[in-house]
Formats: C-alpha cells, structure tokens, sequence
C-alpha cells in the first residue's frame, strides 16, 4: 500500500487515549531521516518528524526538505504513519512556507508574547493551517535551553493560559513546564501535578518539549500524567556525533563522507529504539 504524509491529529489522540507517547525525532539531513525511519519501521510505530526552521534552512529550504522525506518513505517502502512536522515555527510566514511545501503539522511558538498576543498569531496560523488539513501545535510558556540559538529561561505554564490557547482550535498543545532545550544543568524537574490538572482539563493532547536528559521513571510518570508527544534531538546530536567522532579518530585514512557520516548509524538507532520502548512500554 502506498503511504502518504499524515497530520499528527489522529496519531496523538490515540497516543492520549492509549496512554503512551509519539515519539518526535528532529532530523537535520538526509542520512537522519533515514536512520529515523527505517528504526521506526522496524517497531511498527507511528512517527513525528521534526525540523526547526535552522534545519530547513540548513537543508536547502521547505520543499526540499519535504520532497526528500516524501521520497525516502517512497523508496524505503516505509509502512508507517509519518507525520512532518514544522519545529518552533516563529512567525505565521514560516509556518505557511511549509505548509505550501507540502508538511503536515506545525508548530507556531508564540510563547515569548503575552497570551493575548500568542491566541492572536496561533488563531492566524490554525485558520490558515487547517483548511489544508494540517494539524498545528502550540506553547504556553517558556521551556528553558538553548533552541536553533534562541535562549529561554523556564516559566511555567497556567492552567488558565492552557485553557485559553486551546480555545483558538488547536489540536495539541506544549506547556512549559520544567523542561529544556540541549543538556540539562542540574536535575530536571517537571510539575506532574500541573501537567496532570492540564491533560484532565483539555481534550488536546500535551507534548513535552526538551524529552533528553529527563529519566525513565520521570518520562514514564510524565506519560501518565498526560504527556502524548515527546521530542528528542539532542541525544540523538550526542549519540552520532560520539560514534562518528571514535570512527574518524580510529580511521583517519577514510575520508568518503558515506562512511564517515554513516558511522553514527547504530548509535543512533539504538537510541531510537530505546526511546519507542519506553514511550510505548514495550
């Protein structure tokens, strides 16, 4: 059967329903998108793939971006639900450059402004979103760490600006609450009692930004209380970047690309498939 690109819609309220959590992976080139969705396939899982506007830019620009991802499900006959996905999409322009592209969910992060504003500019990007069935995510507070160069200190979310958001018609919904962008400094401390208030509140699905770093028991915890989406990038950087780095220390007669790049493979699959079995608890 011929797969296509679907919204996140469906795949998060089962996650929500289920209990379990989607997995978002950041893919930041070719070889990552394939890594990504040969070990998805693999488990039979539904996934998100994430791209930041650094990384679109990076690669050459939305439609290449999603031209690429189209023909690699193509190609690598992949039978799973893929969904791709604008990452902190900071203005409604860029969110519409990758629907027009051909992506099928974004994510319009306006949380740096006051509520009114951010329902303001997320309304615009829902109403121009969803006429062609593309699913939209938003934030609601500021989630700490380092983003594509963009620094935030932590403040949590309201329940109350949740609430509000979630008014303007969007389909899931990132609170900031405790978690980060990159490496944690000290502990990670997630409020599971106000993520909990939240998810019993709204009907939307929750999505935790900042998903490297935190431990299984709080990840695990974190998906109890509500939690149906999880974005991993950095560990994923780390992972590749300390295999490829063993191999070129190791191999300094071997400069082909293929290989060198390559070499990352099976340190980021394994990560991958790590985190599938404990979003989905297998």
């Amino acid at each position: 059967m011929k797969r296509m690109l679907v919204n996140s819609i469906n795949m998060l309220q089962d996650a929500k329903k289920g209990k379990y959590a989607v997995p978002h992976f950041n893919i930041n080139n070719l070889e990552w998108t394939k890594y990504i969705l040969e070990e998805c396939n693999s488990h039979n899982i539904p996934v998100i793939l994430g791209v930041s506007e650094g990384a679109c830019k990076y690669m050459g620009g939305y439609n290449v971006v999603a031209n690429m991802v189209k023909a690699l499900i193509k190609d690598l006959n992949i039978q799973i639900d893929v969904c791709l996905h604008l990452d902190h999409g900071s203005t409604f322009s860029s969110c519409q450059q990758a629907i027009d592209a051909g992506f099928t969910s974004v994510m319009i992060d306006a949380s740096k402004y006051d509520i009114e504003e951010n329902k303001r500019i997320t309304q615009e990007v829902v109403d121009c979103a969803h006429k062609f069935g593309v699913s939209v995510e938003a934030e609601v507070g500021h989630i700490g760490g380092n983003e594509d160069g963009v620094s935030n200190e932590i403040y949590h979310a309201t329940v109350e600006d949740c609430v509000s958001l979630s008014q303007v018609g969007i389909d899931s919904i990132a609170p900031a609450l405790g978690s980060v962008h990159g490496l944690y400094k000290g502990e990670p401390n997630l409020n599971f009692e106000r993520m909990k208030i939240i998810n019993d509140t709204l009907n939307i699905p929750l999505v935790l930004h900042g998903g490297t770093g935190i431990p299984d028991d709080d990840i695990k915890r974190a998906i109890a209380c509500g939690i149906s989406k999880i974005n991993i990038n950095t560990e994923l950087q780390i992972a590749w970047h300390d295999a490829v780095l063993e191999f070129v220390m190791n191999n300094k007669e071997i400069y082909d690309p293929r290989k060198v790049i390559s070499s990352g493979q099976a340190a980021m699959k394994k990560v991958i498939s790590d985190k599938i079995k404990l979003f989905f608890n297998r």
